[in-house]
């Protein structure tokens, strides 16, 4: 049903991006819900899981649309939003290493197509929040706070995150939040655009 080609191209592009990242970054980068998506995509195109393709596709779509419209606005104002983005426009780090954050790019596309062909899994919603209130307390506690993987430790900017609040309570925040603000739009409009396709 998903063709070879999509899997191997895919999984390159993965794979690159792993190792790159292992070398540069350290595993505690693979716990950004992207690079997590990233592996969880390409282990659902080899399955051809319904339910590994749509939790992946809800646990990301919607912030992978909002870093592709803050990339572009970026790219055609220069518009700043909080320092979201900003290593993209480092230019201390190498511009082939920026370059292969083009990867949000692709993945909410064959996520969505993977949706499509397949049909959605309901049962995505609770499984991307599971995630989600694993994931947010793993990145606190294991990622120090120059590297702020998922915004555990303040909005947006890596090296000088902003903290208005205590960090516990913008912890539990954001584990709330994520669920509401991401998750479930991306299922309902996933389940309802799928379910009225099919």
């Amino acid at each position: 049903m998903i063709p070879l080609w999509l899997k191997l191209a895919f999984s390159a592009m993965t794979l690159v991006v792993l190792v790159t990242y292992w070398f540069r970054y350290g595993p505690i980068n693979y716990l950004w819900f992207s690079n997590i998506a990233l592996i969880g995509a390409t282990i659902a195109l080899w399955l051809e899981s319904a339910l590994l393709a749509s939790t992946m596709a809800v646990l990301v779509v919607v912030p992978e649309l909002v870093w592709a419209l803050v990339l572009a606005i970026r790219l055609l104002t220069g518009w700043e939003l909080g320092g979201m983005l900003g290593y993209m426009f480092d230019r201390q780090r190498p511009l082939w290493l920026r370059l292969l954050s083009f990867y949000h790019l692709p993945l909410p596309v064959v996520l969505v197509w993977m949706v499509w062909v397949q049909g959605y899994d309901a049962r995505a919603l609770p499984l991307a929040a599971v995630i989600c209130w694993i994931v947010l307390p793993l990145s606190w506690y294991l990622a120090p706070v120059e590297r702020n993987i998922n915004w555990v430790h303040g909005l947006f900017a890596e090296d000088k995150p902003a903290r208005p609040i205590h960090p516990l309570l913008h912890l539990l925040l954001l584990m709330i939040g994520m669920p509401l603000l991401f998750h479930l739009p991306a299922h309902w409009l996933l389940e309802r655009i799928f379910a009225a396709l099919g």
